[in-house]
């Protein structure tokens, strides 16, 4: 499997998670044309495309992406904050697992302001590798076990927002929406020390904030947390998730 990066930020957020039997588009907080030029104009290959929550940064041209085909799946209450409805539109809940194409999909409970955001479990049938994909969340009460991948938003360090909180340049509003709605490194490592990591290959960190984050220390410290290879998102990378060293 590969995961392209279209975005990975405030800015927009979209991964393709492209197999050779098809690609599953997570998250569509950019332009559609940006899809499209990532795909190659390849729609045809898509299995679908699954949303996590309703904030424009991660659903941007999810109208653009229904009506070109592709089927999308995420919360009821996302749909609804988001007016979505259509043949196109599939909601899915906590704990129910479906299938979008090749790949088995559990969603799972994230912790965000919004209606019933949603991080995923992803399965590739092919292969039998596994894919957690959690993004815009201060918390995950979920463990998971045989993991090969993780991608996980990795937004902020709490010394550097305190920091500049400190300095001024952040109102402390925004601290605390923060604190109540991402994932900081510390918070991180503590996610990944309470899971199975025996069969993690490859830890991708997403969503990195502009001016809260250290993106040197967090792989630095993620890596001597895990002993796995650890690499941020950053537009127009493409990532290769192998298990061939195993």
């Amino acid at each position: 499997m590969k995961l392209k990066i279209l975005g990975s930020s405030s800015s927009g957020n979209c991964y393709l998670l492209q197999t050779p039997t098809g690609t599953l588009i997570l998250e569509c907080g950019v332009r559609f044309k940006d899809i499209q030029k990532g795909l190659c104009f390849d729609l045809a290959s898509v299995q679908g495309c699954i949303i996590t929550h309703e904030h424009q940064d991660h659903c941007k041209c999810v109208e653009d992406i229904m009506k070109a085909g592709i089927d999308v799946y995420t919360s009821n209450g996302t749909a609804k904050a988001l007016g979505l409805s259509g043949h196109r539109l599939f909601t899915v809940c906590t704990g129910s697992q479906f299938t979008l194409g090749d790949f088995i999909v559990l969603p799972f409970t994230a912790e965000h302001d919004c209606s019933e955001p949603l991080g995923f479990l992803i399965k590739y049938k092919s292969t039998g590798e596994k894919l957690l994909f959690a993004t815009d969340t201060y918390y995950i009460r979920h463990r998971f076990a045989s993991l090969n991948y993780i991608l996980v938003e990795c937004n902020y360090c709490k010394d550097s927002l305190d920091a500049n909180i400190d300095a001024g340049y952040i109102p402390q509003g925004m601290k605390n929406r923060l604190l109540r709605s991402h994932f900081s490194l510390e918070h991180v490592k503590e996610f990944l020390a309470a899971n199975d990591m025996s069969s993690v290959h490859k830890i991708v960190l997403l969503h990195l904030s502009d001016s809260n984050s250290d993106s040197e220390r967090m792989v630095r410290e993620i890596s001597e947390l895990t002993h796995k290879e650890v690499e941020i998102a950053d537009v127009g990378m493409t990532i290769k998730l192998e298990l061939c060293p195993f």
